[in-house]
């Protein structure tokens, strides 16, 4: 029996307030309006920025949320307008997405679409300015357009990338966050030449993914940077050769990564959020050439400070977003890599649990334990 144009009642994982653990509900999930999409989640996986919104200590709160948004799932139903999707579509939900007509669509250098950037304090769906989640007719928060912690969500089309039918979604779902924040920042931004040497600030899964595209590219010397001694034998499978913890050292770990290199890596990924991270990851490149690419998300009142000299000296500071890929254009070609063996993904993945379980996944986060945990929705 087709449910589309229906309203769905199914479970999902809500967050009522700031850190306490999400409670699995019954809610009512409303049909799709103009342009957009309902989806059935299969898997999603947990990504530090769920934890960051959840615990909400450095951005605005607004809960009740459902929260989520690195997933895959099948087309449910479609909303008015939508052409390029139909049900039974194999599909990524996207934090950003892609309208295909605003300058930034058009351009090619950048994947920062005017209509579906990330907006991370908006709630509701942009067609209406409504949610299309409730309990008991009390609205429920979206969570960057997506909410995949729900058994069903509603998205805008320009976020949903359709991908190869074939591709398993319980491996390719880390593709619609972090793989391809780190993996795209490196090989898409960074750009690292063969032979060359990269420092990576934050050994977690976006640095690990940073890592591999370092190693995909042919990097001599891929430099791993964590205050975490744990993370560093797991990070050797991702292509790292060397370790700094800056904790080790009683000077700057700048100074520590420009003497081990004699002048500084060609190229450095920061991955952490942390903003003095952020400027070593900058000031540790070499003169005349080296490129930083900042990858974390800061708190809001985080401020880059350098001295211009730096810049003079003709080293560079970049920023990436979401690895520089457009989301239904480039995310589908990313996939193919993974079935084509170009690119590995499953090392990334080193917990699954059933979502009647999705508080174990924030568990395993907050203790630092693994890199990427799949929840499988159907359990």
């Amino acid at each position: 029996m087709s449910t589309a144009g229906q309203v769905i009642r199914c479970r999902a994982a809500v967050a009522w307030e700031s850190g306490k653990p999400l409670s699995i509900e019954e809610v009512e999930v409303a049909p799709p309006q103009k342009d957009e999409v309902r989806i059935k989640i299969l898997f999603t996986s947990l990504c530090h920025t769920d934890v960051y919104f959840w615990d909400a200590k450095g951005q605005n709160p607004l809960f009740p949320r459902i929260l989520g948004h690195e997933a895959g799932g099948i087309v449910e139903s479609v909303g008015e307008g939508v052409t390029d999707l139909k049900p039974g579509d194999h599909v990524l939900p996207i934090f950003t997405g892609e309208c295909k007509e605003c300058p930034h669509c058009l351009s090619e250098e950048s994947n920062i679409c005017d209509l579906l950037r990330i907006n991370t304090d908006r709630g509701e769906m942009i067609n209406d300015g409504k949610s299309r989640f409730s309990i008991n007719g009390k609205p429920i928060y979206h969570f960057l357009g997506t909410s995949t912690f729900s058994e069903y969500t509603v998205v805008h089309v320009g976020q949903v990338a359709k991908i190869n039918p074939e591709a398993p979604l319980d491996k390719v779902c880390v593709l619609s966050c972090g793989m391809s924040t780190g993996f795209g920042a490196t090989v898409n931004v960074a750009k690292p030449k063969k032979g060359q040497s990269v420092a990576i600030f934050g050994l977690g899964a976006v640095g690990l993914a940073a890592a591999e595209g370092a190693r995909v590219s042919g990097a001599s010397r891929i430099i791993g940077v964590d205050l975490n001694p744990s993370r560093f034998d797991q990070a050797k499978k991702f292509g790292v050769t060397e370790f700094v913890n800056p904790k080790d050292y009683n000077k700057p770990v700048r100074e520590v990564i420009v003497e081990m290199t004699g002048g500084g890596v060609d190229r450095s990924v920061e991955c952490t959020g942390s903003i003095q991270a952020m400027i070593s990851a900058f000031e540790c490149v070499h003169d005349g050439w080296g490129v930083a690419v900042l990858v974390g998300v800061p708190n809001k009142d985080d401020a880059f400070k350098t001295h211009p000299v730096n810049l003079l000296n003709e080293k560079t500071v970049k920023g990436a977003f979401f690895g520089n890929y457009k989301p239904r254009s480039d995310i589908p070609a990313v996939v193919e890599k993974y079935m084509n063996k170009e690119l590995e993904l499953d090392k990334f993945i080193t917990h699954t649990v059933p979502f009647s379980e999705i508080n174990k996944a924030f568990e395993l986060m907050l203790a630092g334990e693994g890199l990427r945990c799949v929840i499988r929705m159907d359990e």
